[in-house]
């Protein structure tokens, strides 16, 4: 590995010597997807702390962290026989240019709103032909179904709640009236889910504003600890 040779190339060529099952890692070479999953999504929250603290020498050393993290996705299923890692970079080329029509074809997107509404619109067609290809009914259900359950759980339920309403299954989330009920797992989940929906009416991201809360009552403390 030259200093001249690309820098994608060196680290890609650095991933595969690690997992040589010749003098490689020990560590690395004991990995698997599941394994480096928890960690995936460890750097990703790590990426987005950087950014909200604005530290930019912070921001370039997490994004290298979170891209080692796909290399070393895609280097174990090239090892499997199931794609590379330019295959994942085909992928999400072909798929920015085939969800910007407005900028890669003759359709005409003019706002910031239109381009949304037109990759939700493409995005629900590309659901719907996965479906077909996997025998799948084409269902109301099936959109909200594919929301992954391993997302944290506000994030789910405003997911869910935004995807219910654009498939048109109308208001999900129970009334803020259970309140006045007494408190146990169930009635919390209600009144959690009612406060995402009541947050999204107003145009709110649930996350943000419990992550804003959450950092309001840790410099109480800081000031309570002196």
């Amino acid at each position: 590995m030259s200093g001249s040779e690309p820098a994608i190339a060196r680290l890609l060529a650095i991933m595969a010597r690690l997992r040589d099952p010749n003098g490689g890692c020990p560590w690395d070479l004991e990995q698997s997807f599941a394994s480096i999953a928890k960690h995936t999504l460890e750097e990703a929250y790590e990426v987005e702390d950087a950014i909200r603290s604005g530290d930019m020498a912070a921001l370039c050393d997490e994004l290298g962290d979170l891209l080692l993290q796909v290399v070393f996705h895609a280097r174990m299923a090239e090892e499997a026989g199931h794609f590379d890692f330019d295959a994942v970079a085909r992928a999400i080329s072909d798929k920015l240019v085939r969800r910007h029509p407005g900028i890669f074809s003759d359709a005409e997107i003019a706002t910031a709103q239109e381009q949304v509404a037109s990759w939700h619109a493409i995005k629900a067609q590309e659901r719907a032909a996965k479906r077909a290809a996997a025998g799948i009914a084409s269902t109301q259900l099936a959109a909200l179904e594919e929301i992954p359950v391993a997302l944290p759980a506000l994030t789910r339920a405003a997911k869910l709640l935004r995807r219910a309403e654009r498939e048109g299954l109308g208001r999900l989330a129970p009334e803020e009236s259970a309140a006045s009920a007494p408190l146990d797992e169930r009635t919390l989940g209600d009144l959690l889910l009612a406060l995402v929906a009541r947050a999204q009416s107003a145009g709110l991201d649930p996350e943000d504003a419990l992550r804003a809360a959450n950092a309001r009552l840790l410099e109480e403390a800081r000031k309570r600890a002196g």
